[in-house]
């Protein structure tokens, strides 16, 4: 069973910035970020595969926020610039791994077996 520890959330003002990682006690193959506002439904933000360079990201955080990972470290980080009050969420970690070829898309829930417990974002105005 693999655990994530997320860390890094905040208050910030608008224009802000922060970084947020998550670091994984075990191998995965996939990581990615996902976030929640209230009355909303969880949201794809970024994702990335440990091996390659490929990155994904939602269109609502493309050339504001930045994936990157550490394989030393097990630790992905979220970059996250230019915050705006939008971006306010819980962010949550999550990881994949199975099956360990998977080479598809990453931006759907159901493709991460493990998720942290969330970190909080706001971002005010």
């Amino acid at each position: 069973q693999v655990q994530l520890a997320e860390s890094g959330g905040g208050l910030v003002q608008a224009g802000d910035s922060l970084r947020l990682s998550c670091a994984a006690s075990g191998r995965t193959y996939w990581m990615g970020w996902f976030r929640q506002a209230p009355g909303k439904e969880r949201e794809f933000v970024a994702a990335r595969r440990w091996s390659g360079t490929t990155t994904y990201y939602a269109d609502s955080v493309k050339g504001r926020f930045t994936i990157s990972r550490d394989n030393a470290k097990s630790t992905v980080y979220l970059q996250m610039n230019n915050l705006k009050p939008e971006d306010t969420a819980v962010y949550y970690c999550a990881a994949g791994d199975s099956p360990p070829f998977y080479s598809g898309p990453l931006h759907y829930p159901d493709k991460y077996n493990y998720w942290g417990q969330g970190t909080q974002v706001t971002v005010s105005s």
